[in-house]
């Protein structure tokens, strides 16, 4: 599939700040990108696309189920294509790193304790904070 096609089945059309900043998402390093971010890119490449494009692009996408937006610890907003594999997060509290996960006993298990007080799970997500381990050992070299 191409971008263009993948933005028509999602019921939006293929203009250029859409394809382009669905683009900088497929190539990033950083899976998680906020919107200054992704602004940053867009200037770094010499491209003309301002940073209210850039959120409201980023809310059609996430509308559209093209990307989803997390909020770690109550810092900005980010956002990661959505690629149908639910994951949770570790976030270390000294770099701010983030590590996605997935633990099928962990995914039960809220299942389980949803149930076990009458509600339908219908999402979740969860975030685990800590030192990572770069963070921990500088720490512990001190």
């Amino acid at each position: 599939m191409t971008d263009s096609v993948d933005l028509k089945n999602a019921g939006l059309k293929a203009t250029f700040p859409r394809l382009k900043i669905l683009d900088i998402f497929r190539r990033a390093d950083e899976r998680h990108q906020s919107a200054e971010d992704v602004y940053r890119t867009l200037i770094a490449e010499d491209v003309d696309i301002g940073l209210a494009t850039v959120y409201r692009v980023l809310t059609q996408f996430e509308q559209a189920g093209i990307l989803v937006r997390s909020q770690f610890d109550g810092g900005k907003a980010v956002f990661e294509l959505n690629d149908g594999d639910h994951h949770d997060h570790l976030i270390c509290t000294h770099c701010n790193k983030v590590v996605e996960f997935s633990d099928e006993k962990i995914e039960t298990r809220q299942y389980k304790v949803a149930e076990e007080h009458g509600f339908v799970l219908e999402s979740h997500t969860m975030m685990l904070y800590g030192m990572c381990p770069d963070c921990a050992s500088t720490k512990r070299s001190r």
